[in-house]
């Protein structure tokens, strides 16, 4: 029996537990993260030094801890502990841990300082998920930047300096380390008030493409408050994830802070803003009866099965699309038979470079060439209703089932790249969805989706949008059919399509001229060049 604590985590101390990743009686492997920590700067995980079965834990939710606080009681002789030891690392020593980010050298008292990414402990390469300010913002000391994020941490890099920025030197979803250049900082006195929170950008893609880059898009413009929110790494990406604007929640935590709470009362605030009044008590809209309460158990054995993390997430997105969203769904078919026949006859070479091309593949590219010649589909209303943003580029959201539930990532610039290039980006992708490991920006930034259940059966469904897109693409299994040809009936590949459009911006003949033009894209893929 082995003692598990908090191992060295920098210059942080009282760092509040905001979750535990695991109970008594699980099995867990070297390197498996513990519990989930925060400070004002930054939210770390802490992960196993080695393998094997947890006997008790020592620290909750809400409790403070520090460098050799007990975390857990480890047993390491059971089998899991044989089967996975710990790597060399982790024995005599805990993994290092972020320390916190001090900041650089401070900016000279005149002229432009190019202010670099300081000691941030043993991370490198870690990716940029927020740009906290732009060009002409005045900033304060210590006021924060950037956020960076690895796979373990999320930490802000402060200003070492009060000043104007004069020029950035990184975008979202750049790689950076210890001495990587931020931005040009012309010192000068603090501020009278803080600097307006520049958009959140997209995340450019951490797949390798053959396409030319393309700038990032921003997400969404939003109007520049007075003073960025009070809020912690945690909770901002927590926000990013459920798409909520943390300017427009009110903090419940010490000094107005947002903390998840808000967030989540944000959000059920919202979902239940709907015309039609509630009835009384029943907290539905439209004045429908209360939602049953049943004793299941009384009627035989039942089992309570919590919902995933993702589920909990996605689950009032979906909820606010469906309810917001007029839904209308036309369906189609295609015929692929051709297009089955050369995708097989290009698997043995696709399958000598390490991936499958699937037939997803091709459906990406032919929706491109589709979005192409229906531009409206290729777009977002506003937010204020009032009008359609038309999208030059063309970002293919594909709808990836993982053990915890359905993520979307996003191809990006499929429109610059071949059917190879897609083929393997969606092997790459579908491989971090199952691992956990897409970052937030790989699921931002999409302007048509596609969810494909071919592989698992059915003739057709009704997916629901993924706002604030304007259609989704659901795609069935294939079956062989007898086809008329004007002579006689010849068997025929043929693919269900269910196309979902939200309409006040899209009519039942734009959608039907939309599936009946990418049928004959895929009946005939030589079109995709036109």
């Amino acid at each position: 029996m082995k003692e598990i604590n908090v191992p060295d985590i920098g210059d942080f101390k009282d760092v509040e537990v905001i979750e535990v990743l695991v109970k008594a009686g699980d099995t867990i492997a070297a390197e498996q993260s513990l519990i989930t920590v925060e400070s004002d700067k930054a939210t770390m995980e802490i992960p196993a030094p080695g393998a094997g079965v947890v006997k008790e834990m020592r620290v909750k939710v809400g409790d403070k801890v520090s460098q050799g606080s007990p975390i857990l009681m480890l047993d390491e002789t059971g089998d899991a502990a044989k089967e996975s030891p710990a790597p060399e690392k982790a024995k005599g020593a805990p993994t290092p841990q972020p320390s916190k980010a001090t900041p650089a050298p401070a900016a000279s008292s005149s002229g432009p300082t190019t202010v670099e990414v300081p000691d941030i402990g043993d991370f490198k390469d870690v990716a940029v998920i927020e740009v906290l300010v732009k060009p002409g913002d005045t900033v304060a000391p210590e006021q924060s930047l950037i956020t960076v994020e690895s796979d373990k941490a999320t930490m802000e890099i402060p200003s070492p300096a009060a000043g104007t920025i004069k020029e950035l030197k990184i975008k979202v979803g750049d790689k950076v380390s210890q001495g990587s250049p931020i931005l040009v900082l012309e010192a000068g006195a603090a501020p009278a008030k803080p600097a307006a929170r520049a958009p959140v950008a997209q995340a450019a893609s951490a797949l390798p493409v053959s396409a030319p880059h393309r700038p990032p898009v921003p997400l969404e413009p939003k109007e520049a408050t007075q003073t960025k929110p009070h809020a912690s790494p945690s909770v901002r990406k927590f926000a990013r994830e459920l798409g909520v604007d943390l300017a427009r929640v009110k903090g419940s935590g010490p000094k107005s802070r947002i903390v998840h709470a808000d967030v989540q009362a944000f959000v059920k605030g919202a979902l239940a803003a709907v015309p039609a009044p509630a009835a009384k008590g029943t907290g539905l809209p439209f004045n429908l009866p209360a939602w049953p309460d049943v004793d299941f158990a009384k009627f035989g054995p039942v089992e309570a099965k919590p919902l995933t993390r993702l589920q909990k997430l996605s689950g009032p997105n979906l909820h606010r699309n469906w309810v917001a969203i007029p839904h209308v769904t036309q369906f189609d078919e295609a015929d692929i038979t051709d297009l089955e026949a050369f995708r097989k006859s290009n698997t043995a070479e696709t399958e000598k470079q390490g991936f499958k091309l699937t037939m997803l593949a091709f459906l990406v590219k032919a929706c491109v060439t589709a979005l192409r010649q229906h531009s409206n589909l290729n777009a977002s209303l506003d937010r204020g209703g009032e009008n359609l943003i038309l999208k030059k580029y063309y970002n293919i959201g594909v709808a990836v089932d993982t053990p915890d539930g359905l993520v979307v990532p996003v191809v990006r610039d499929a429109d610059r790249k071949g059917v190879f290039d897609v083929a393997r980006e969606l092997a790459e992708i579908s491989k971090l969805a199952r691992d956990k490991k897409l970052k937030p920006g790989d699921m931002q930034g999409g302007t048509f989706s596609i969810s494909s259940l071919g592989g698992i059966g059915g003739t057709a469904f009704t997916p629901i949008i993924n706002a604030p897109e304007v259609a989704i693409l659901g795609v069935s299994r294939s079956a062989l059919r007898p086809v008329w040809t004007g002579k006689e009936f010849s068997p025929r590949l043929m693919l269900p399509l269910s196309l979902s459009y939200d309409h006040r911006v899209i009519d039942g003949a734009a959608a039907a001229r939309f599936t009946a033009y990418l049928a004959s894209v895929l009946g005939d893929i030589r079109r995709s060049l036109l």
